[in-house]
């Protein structure tokens, strides 16, 4: 039985820049690797982290999150363990461009897929990531009891598990997901339950401007539950 009062951070950290230069929705396909920014990205919050009680490092089985994860890993002496539920939201768009005007939404033979923006019809249900990656987060929690451990996984499903923990609905604008390049979402547990979420960007100089200007600030960037 675990103490009530004890402290254990899980930390979900969103991948690297990813080398992408045709521009598709890579998703779950393999062969997607850091590109060197994203590699200087996964260096600098290992930097970070270094001096945080991190005894526990585990990464989607994808490329980007794995080379993401590894520096992490390495500059606190463990073995970087993978866990299939922190992988990317399946989407029926993969290795496809998608965006308005430039791909997927101008042919009619996919405008099926985009009826439901509530479930979504487009891909792996919300409800779905939530369980997997609330699994995932739990699994990480017992596995650094007292400690702190580092997820790495990928926007959508993390900005799903935090909108659902801060009570939040599941369907949302992708463009206000605060969940950048290389950022970490921190879930603080106090016991089993989770007590406070935090948001930081410790890498965020190294992301390009553009992919800035999206993300908007939401409540709860730092939020703490009561009892």
């Amino acid at each position: 039985m675990s103490d009530r009062s004890e402290l254990t951070v899980v930390h979900l950290m969103r991948h690297g820049e990813v080398h992408n230069p045709d521009g598709v929705l890579y998703g779950r396909r393999d062969g997607f690797h850091l590109s060197e920014l994203g590699r200087q990205m996964a260096d600098r919050v290992a930097e970070h982290l270094a001096t945080r009680d991190i005894t526990h490092v585990v990464a989607s089985p994808l490329e980007r999150a794995q080379e993401t994860a590894a520096p992490v890993a390495k500059s606190h002496g463990l073995t970087l363990d993978t866990d299939d539920r922190l992988i990317e939201a399946a989407n029926v768009f993969e290795g496809k461009t998608f965006g308005v005007g430039d791909g997927a939404l101008r042919q009619p033979a996919n405008w099926k897929y985009l009826t439901n923006p509530f479930r979504p019809s487009w891909g792996e249900p919300y409800v779905d990531q939530v369980v997997r990656m609330m699994g995932a987060l739990t699994a990480a929690r017992d596995a650094a009891r007292g400690h702190e451990a580092v997820c790495v996984s990928h926007q959508l499903p993390i900005w799903i598990v935090r909108s659902f923990v801060e009570r939040r609905r599941l369907w949302h604008d992708p463009r206000r997901r605060q969940c950048t390049l290389a950022s970490l979402t921190s879930f603080t547990f106090q016991g089993d339950r989770i007590v406070s979420v935090g948001y930081s960007e410790p890498a965020r100089d190294l992301v390009p401007a553009h992919l800035l200007a999206g993300a908007k600030p939401v409540k709860g960037a730092s939020k703490a539950f009561g009892a």
